[in-house]
């Protein structure tokens, strides 16, 4: 069991190096020099949807799936923002304001679901 977490820790922290210490892409476009930053928060961003779709499938609890549900939306509003810095265009900011609504939304109904009672309650 602790091989499997340390394998596990091994993976996260090997992830983490590769997209932190990716080239800088400042020598190819000077102008954009708030790319490479970007580039490795989407990066990182991605890696910890695939950890939460994981969890989200592999989950033992009904209430472990809910959390990673909800930590998959955060991350969605998280690339929402970093499209909108990179683009200058707000409405990804609306989008990820939706999102966030909905998402705490579903998470209170699913909540409600668990406890066993109906919606009306």
């Amino acid at each position: 069991m602790k091989l499997r977490y340390f394998l596990g820790l091994i993976l996260i922290v090997s992830l983490l190096v590769v997209v932190v210490f990716l080239p800088l892409e400042m020598l190819i476009y000077p102008k954009l020099s708030y790319l490479g930053l970007l580039k490795r928060g989407i990066g990182i961003i991605i890696i910890s949807a695939f950890f939460c779709l994981f969890r989200i499938f592999r989950g033992p609890t009904a209430s472990d799936r809910i959390v990673s549900i909800d930590m998959l939306g955060i991350l969605i509003l998280g690339i929402c923002a970093l499209l909108t810095i990179s683009t200058k265009r707000n409405w990804y900011i609306d989008i990820g304001i939706a999102w966030a609504l909905q998402s705490f939304i579903s998470t209170l109904a699913l909540a409600k679901f668990l406890e066993g009672k109906d919606f009306d309650d």
